[in-house]
């Protein structure tokens, strides 16, 4: 019994430490996920996309004011749906919400400062919740990307309807004239924004 102890531990102890010296540093390569997001981005970029990661929350105070000297956007209906040359690009498609309702945007913003978008979500199921935002550019055209996951088990949120605050990064947008389009799968919102 004893050599048994002894041989695992002749083992155990060497392979940990050259196990933790040479190990990389970082999450470790998965290579069906990893693969996947390499082969998203080389698509994205051969279609002339841009794509910025934006911070999305759950606000606990609903639509608050605009920055002063700001004007609210004027946002028109459309139909909803990743637009054709998007979804040609995207591998794998986000879980979008099912409808996008009041939107409240700057209509104009500073190309330096961050900017916030507050809009309400219907989703399609009680038991989805936010996981994540994108923009992508394309010359004069912006697409916002919100992703909902959909959680295991038996938790879920009180309603489908969703209050989301996305903030674009200051220096994300160069100064110009954009459409903006916050997609959804049946109905999605759209407006202008100048970038100064």
């Amino acid at each position: 019994m004893k050599w048994i102890v002894l041989a695992i531990a002749l083992v155990v102890v060497p392979y940990t430490a050259i196990t933790l010296h040479y190990r990389k540093p970082g999450k470790a390569f998965e290579p069906y996920r990893d693969l996947k997001k390499q082969a998203n981005v080389h698509r994205l970029l051969s279609a002339g996309f841009h794509r910025a990661t934006l911070t999305a929350e759950r606000p606990a105070d609903l639509f608050p004011s605009l920055p002063s000297g700001s004007a609210k956007a004027a946002t028109t209906v459309i139909t909803g749906g990743l637009p054709a040359i998007l979804a040609e690009s995207l591998i794998e498609v986000p879980n979008l919400p099912v409808t996008v309702g009041s939107v409240q945007a700057p209509a104009s913003i500073n190309a330096l400062l961050p900017s916030v978008i507050e809009f309400t979500a219907s989703l399609s199921d009680k038991k989805d919740t936010l996981h994540s935002a994108h923009l992508y550019s394309k010359d004069s055209e912006l697409y916002l990307l919100v992703h909902f996951e959909h959680l295991a088990g038996e938790l879920q949120s009180r309603s489908r309807d969703n209050v989301v605050r996305l903030t674009i990064p200051g220096g994300t947008l160069q100064p110009g004239s954009y459409a903006i389009t916050l997609v959804a799968a049946k109905q999605s919102q759209s407006w202008h924004l100048e970038v100064k």
